[in-house]
């Protein structure tokens, strides 16, 4: 019996030495079983090279470079963003557009995809039909305006795609959260909302005044 208490006793004290005591630090090494790749040999950001004759591992874009897509050898205007239209809500002059760009087709499938990301995003302060009527309200926050005042009816489409993408007054940006694109479905079906809301017989097609009971 004396021996186990031995063989227990080399055990634990080797253990131990090898593992070290629990919580306990050390200026030496980890001991790593697997070390996975973990420690290859790089350079950091900003650091020094000696292979270089400026010394910086950084090194800088040869002159006359730009910004290519990943599969062309065409510049990509969604990778670089230059689609002042599409991604900053403006025209050639720098003003507020007052369309919808070029790059995005309004169709059925896009106004369901701007109903989609609004009910999500949107809904929750200015309510399900765009009246400033959701949820917060009820928690205090009164000041979300009804899209259906006449200022923001006549405001430009661009305006209304800054506002989400940079945010005003109480309401943050919604650019981490809804792609350029998903802005503007968002903007068309703000817009569908708001003809909806102020439509008259006028705009109904002529094929469906019957099933509205108008002759």
């Amino acid at each position: 019996m004396r021996y186990v208490y031995l063989a227990i006793f080399f055990i634990v004290v080797l253990s131990v030495s090898i593992l070290g005591f629990r919580g306990s630090l050390s200026t030496r090494t980890p001991l790593e079983v697997f070390p996975d790749m973990d420690h290859q040999a790089k350079y950091k950001p900003q650091a020094q090279s000696s292979f270089f004759a400026d010394g910086r591992a950084d090194r800088p874009r040869p002159a006359g470079t730009v910004a290519f897509g990943r599969t062309s050898d065409v510049p990509d205007a969604r990778f670089l963003k230059a689609d002042s239209a599409l991604y900053e809500g403006k025209d050639s002059t720098g003003a507020w557009l007052t369309k919808f760009p070029s790059a995005v087709t309004v169709d059925a499938k896009f106004l369901e995809r701007g109903q989609d990301r609004f009910v999500i995003y949107c809904a929750p302060c200015h309510g399900a039909v765009g009246d400033g009527n959701g949820i917060t309200k009820q928690y205090g926050m009164g000041a979300t305006p009804t899209f259906h005042d006449e200022r923001l009816r006549k405001i430009a489409e661009g305006e209304i795609f800054n506002t989400i993408t940079h945010g005003k007054a109480t309401m943050l940006s919604y650019a981490d959260k809804l792609s350029a694109e998903d802005r503007w479905a968002v903007i068309a079906y703000v817009r569908a909302l708001q003809r909806a809301a102020h439509a008259t017989v006028a705009d109904v097609p002529p094929g469906n005044k019957s099933e509205l009971g108008i002759k």
